[in-house]
């Protein structure tokens, strides 16, 4: 334990970038799951331990944007019913996968990922940085956000581009938007992050680490969200995106 100091040290510094970013923008799971890999981790016990740092870090995000006013609670009822359920789907799966297969599924859905932001359909849609008329029906929403619980059930990875993507056709704002996704998070993480541990998926040490730098990354990142508002989120996005384009394309 004592050799291994300088883990923890660098687990809460990646956490720390990782939790801003998934804040303001989304997929600093990007960065935590490799990293946790490239430490020894099993890719499946990776994918638990990560959910210790999701979990805490949306507990402080969730009462930094409360104390702005900037959640949505009437949204909730909508979103984290079908979430939750799609996540034990997805939850059972991803403990029920092997390690080889699931680094190769993550590969694939980290890529489809930043294509789909790279093309970003929705852009203009959130270009307009106010609140405007739903654009889905909402039996299509409630769909979307069971989807969403599926794919943050199975990894978690990138799930906050796919939140905005449904709460920007629900008629929110990227700053809203981003207030309900770490509300819809903290709603189902709880429950995939016990699945993990009782199937003995979670390295908890090294996630409580993850979880520390997770914590103020994530009140850092309410704070810059609140202050600089929706045109600066969006570039945030954009730049996030074009890195972890750059990052898989440069990968091994």
């Amino acid at each position: 334990m004592t050799g291994d100091w300088w883990k923890y040290v660098s687990l809460f510094g990646v956490g720390l970038i990782a939790g801003t970013l998934n804040v303001i923008a989304g997929g600093g799971s990007f960065l935590t799951l490799p990293f946790l890999i490239f430490l020894g981790l099993p890719p499946t016990v990776a994918n638990g331990t990560n959910r210790i740092a999701i979990l805490v870090q949306n507990v402080g995000a969730v009462w930094g944007f409360h104390r702005h006013g900037l959640v949505e609670w009437r949204l909730l009822p909508v979103a984290a019913v079908p979430a939750l359920l799609g996540a034990l789907g997805g939850t059972w799966a991803a403990i029920a996968i092997g390690d080889r297969a699931f680094q190769r599924v993550l590969a694939a859905l980290m890529v489809a990922v930043v294509i789909w932001m790279l093309w970003d359909p929705l852009r203009r849609r959130a270009e307009e940085g106010e609140a405007a008329e739903p654009t889905l029906s909402r039996p299509v929403i409630v769909a979307g956000f069971f989807a969403v619980g599926v794919y943050g059930g199975f990894v978690q990875a990138g799930v906050g581009f796919l939140i905005l993507a449904v709460t920007t056709l629900a008629g929110l704002d990227l700053v809203r938007g981003n207030a309900l996704k770490v509300l819809l998070v903290l709603t189902y993480i709880p429950v995939t992050l016990l699945l993990f541990g009782l199937s003995g998926k979670v390295a908890w040490g090294m996630g409580l680490a993850l979880a520390a730098g997770n914590l103020l990354g994530g009140l850092a990142g309410v704070r810059l969200t609140v202050l600089k508002g929706h045109l600066w989120v969006k570039r945030i996005v954009t730049a996030a995106i074009v890195a972890f384009a750059i990052k898989l394309w440069l990968a091994p």
